[in-house]
């Protein structure tokens, strides 16, 4: 009950939030009005840009209906193959999605990590939570690919690379799903990174495979082992969740004879660096030039499109 009406008090900030703009350009009108000092008309023309930005983010909110959309995000991130390329591509979108984080007022948390051999990462699971956190996120499910120069190859070659972004609504309660001990395969290990006082020095880390479905779940960052079981039994709870739901979507694109396929793993949006600049999503054709901002967090834009889409 705590979530749902933290989830209404959001909404009623919001919409106070969007009046107050409207009655600060209603009094810059009546200033204009009365005086003819270009300062105020320039004021109104950045206000009203604001304004347009933030009622056309308040109505793609509304289109967050779906069951878990209010709920925090659990996000994986995979590099490609590669090698170090892939693996500084996974940390390229890393970066990218905890400054989207910043900028949006949520907060992130590393649940598990894999560095790379030279640079960069293997993969990373981290918790987005927040307001619709996984509403907005899972517009990012899918494959992400990168054209650049680089950094690593002395011949400044163009290179392509891939990375994966798996995304699920983290789920506390426990879902009706069953989970038998016996399709379990549970593996202690030592944490990696920087730690505490136990950390890297027991085998505290915790990864466990369901071995029905080969989901693996992996948590290193809590206190103590039996912390970071809960975590990754959290995790594959809200892992089988979304698959089940999934699963189910298929079934009705299937009944509907819907021609457009339900490929959670494909290509969905690719960062060209080189010969040219630009951002695309696949899906929705939605594209910029901004590549810096993009990668800078700036993709609320993508996932307003692919929200519209669905």
């Amino acid at each position: 009950m705590g979530k749902k009406a933290k989830h209404c008090e959001n909404k009623l900030e919001k919409l106070g939030s969007l009046a107050s703009k409207i009655d600060d350009i209603e009094t810059l009108i009546a200033l204009i009005e009365e005086s003819s000092d270009p300062a105020f008309e320039k004021e109104l023309e950045q206000e009203m840009t604001l304004l347009e930005k933030n009622m056309e983010d308040a109505r793609v909110g509304t289109l967050l209906s779906g069951k878990y959309d209010s709920y925090d995000a659990i996000i994986t991130l995979h590099a490609g193959a590669g090698g170090t390329e892939a693996q500084d591509w996974t940390e390229m979108l890393y970066r990218m999605y905890c400054m989207y984080a910043e900028k949006n007022g949520f907060k992130t948390k590393v649940y598990d990590v894999l560095d790379g051999d030279e640079a960069g990462l293997k993969s990373i699971t981290f918790e987005v939570s927040g307001d619709n956190a996984y509403g907005y996120l899972k517009a990012e499910k899918g494959v992400h690919r990168l054209v650049r120069i680089s950094p690593f190859d002395a011949n400044a070659r163009r290179h392509t690379s891939f990375a994966s972004v798996e995304v699920v609504p983290k789920i506390e309660e426990k879902p009706e799903i069953e989970i038998r001990p016996e399709d379990l395969k549970i593996d202690t290990y030592r944490s990696s990174g920087a730690g505490g006082q136990h950390v890297n020095k027991t085998e505290s880390a915790i990864r466990i495979t369901h071995l029905p479905t080969g989901i693996i779940t992996a948590c290193q960052t809590e206190r103590s082992q039996v912390q970071n079981k809960e975590m990754a039994m959290q995790m594959l709870y809200s892992k089988l969740v979304e698959k089940q739901e999934r699963e189910e979507l298929e079934r009705l694109a299937q009944i509907r004879g819907d021609i457009k396929k339900i490929e959670w793993g494909s290509q969905i949006r690719s960062y060209v660096f080189c010969p040219y600049t630009m951002v695309k999503d696949h899906r929705t054709g939605y594209e910029t030039s901004d590549i810096q901002g993009v990668m800078n967090g700036d993709i609320q834009e993508f996932i307003n499109e692919y929200l519209k889409k669905i």
